[in-house]
């Protein structure tokens, strides 16, 4: 085992390279000890160098809309009146907590994507 640290994009390959020939090692092999290494050192580094923000609180409602076929209509329940929801989708007023608090419950969208800065 040649553990190095992850440093630019090349070393990155090479660490995927070498995850790709042990990441089905059998458990307690020092294969399996190199692919769980391996797997937190590529983490770190994309975690680092490519980080991925949570999810506009409107983008996740209108993903989790398309998902589940739901009209505005249907997020009534959730937000308020047919004219509140429109505001909503269109940015012109804010979610207040009990609304997250609701389509978090109702829809199962996560209190992160909800919550985070637009």
């Amino acid at each position: 085992m040649n553990i190095k640290p992850i440093r630019n994009d090349e070393d990155l390959r090479e660490a995927f390279q070498r995850l790709a020939l042990v990441y089905q090692a059998q458990e307690g092999s020092p294969e399996a000890d190199e692919m769980e290494i391996l797997v937190t050192l590529i983490e770190v580094y994309e975690n680092k160098h490519y980080p991925i923000s949570a999810a506009d609180p409107i983008e996740a409602i209108k993903f989790r809309m398309e998902q589940q076929g739901l009209t505005q209509k249907d997020l009534e329940p959730f937000i308020g009146s047919s004219g509140r929801v429109s505001e909503v989708l269109n940015r012109k007023r804010g979610l207040s907590l009990p609304m997250v608090k609701r389509l978090h419950e109702g829809l199962h969208i996560s209190y992160e994507s909800l919550l985070s800065a637009a």
